[in-house]
C-alpha cells in the first residue's frame, strides 16, 4: 500500500478529524510563507505588539507596510490543498481547522467561520483592540491614505489594528483553549503544511499523539515531528491532499 492510499485509509477509517495548517499550505496560493528566503519579513521587518502600542510612528509604519503588501494576500484563492479539507468538511469528518495562516483561505473555500480555529488571527479585517469593533480595511486604507494618521475607533476612541496577532502580543484565549479541546477529541490529527517549529501552536500534534490520535504530517520538508508521526508525506500538499481524499469516495 503506498503513502496515498495509507492517508486515504486512515481518513476513511476516523471520525473526528482535525486538520492543523501553516504557511505551506497557502504558498499554493502565492503566498509567500513570511520566513522564508524572499518573504515578507526579509523586506519589511516585523513590528512588536508593545512599540505599536506605544508609538503613533510604529503604528503608522504598520499600517504602511499592510497596504504595501495588501495585494499579494487580497488576490490569493483557496488551492486544492484548501478545496480538499473544504471536501473533509463536506464529508462530515472534519471538527475544526485550526490554523496558524491569516489569510482567510479556509474560510474562503467554504468552511464556516465557526469552524476554524485561528491561532495567530485575521489580516482580512481590522478592529479596536479596546472594545473589539470590527473594522473593513477599505474603509481604513481610503483614510488612512489620505492624511497616514493612524486609525482610532469611532466607538471608544481606541487603538485599531489589523486583526492578527503581532511579536509580543499574547495568543488568543479563546482560540487555544478552543484548539486544545479540538486536539484533545480527535481521532485523526493533520499537520499540513507547518514546520512545526513555532510553540504553543507546534504543540498541539503532540498532544494530540500522547492522547491516543493518530497523526499524520503533510509537509515539503522534514519537520521536528516526524519521528512521532504514524505517517509523513514529504511532497507537494494539494496534489497529494486532493488525491487521498478522492480515494475515500471508491
Amino acid at each position: 500500500m503506498n503513502d496515498i492510499d495509507r492517508l486515504a485509509e486512515m481518513i476513511r477509517e476516523s471520525r473526528r478529524i482535525v486538520v492543523f495548517t501553516g504557511a505551506g499550505i497557502s504558498t499554493e496560493s502565492g503566498i509567500p510563507d513570511f520566513r522564508s528566503p524572499g518573504g515578507l519579513w526579509t523586506k519589511y521587518q516585523p513590528i512588536e505588539f508593545q512599540d505599536f502600542i506605544r508609538s503613533e510612528e510604529k503604528r503608522r509604519d504598520s499600517w504602511r507596510m499592510k497596504f504595501a503588501t495588501e495585494s499579494v494576500l487580497k488576490n490569493a484563492k483557496p488551492n486544492k490543498g484548501h478545496l480538499a479539507v473544504a471536501d473533509l468538511y463536506h464529508q462530515g469528518k472534519l471538527a475544526r481547522v485550526i490554523t496558524q495562516n491569516i489569510d482567510g483561505l479556509h474560510q474562503m473555500s467554504g468552511i464556516p467561520e465557526n469552524t476554524v480555529v485561528e491561532l495567530h488571527g485575521n489580516s482580512t479585517y481590522a478592529k479596536c483592540l479596546e472594545c473589539g469593533k470590527r473594522y473593513n480595511l477599505s474603509d481604513i486604507k481610503e483614510q488612512f491614505t489620505i492624511n497616514e494618521v493612524p486609525p482610532v475607533c469611532n466607538a471608544c476612541g481606541g487603538i485599531i489594528k489589523t486583526a492578527t496577532i503581532s511579536f509580543g502580543q499574547p495568543m488568543p484565549v479563546h482560540e487555544m483553549q478552543e484548539a486544545e479541546t479540538e486536539t484533545l477529541a480527535c481521532d485523526l490529527f493533520l499537520a499540513i503544511g507547518s514546520s512545526l517549529v513555532v510553540y504553543p501552536a507546534a504543540g498541539f500534534p503532540q498532544i494530540a499523539k500522547q492522547n491516543g490520535a493518530k497523526l499524520v504530517i503533510i509537509n515539503r520538508d522534514e519537520t521536528g515531528l516526524d519521528s512521532i508521526a504514524d505517517l509523513v508525506l514529504n511532497r507537494e500538499i494539494g496534489e497529494t491532499l486532493s488525491a487521498a481524499i478522492e480515494k475515500t469516495k471508491h
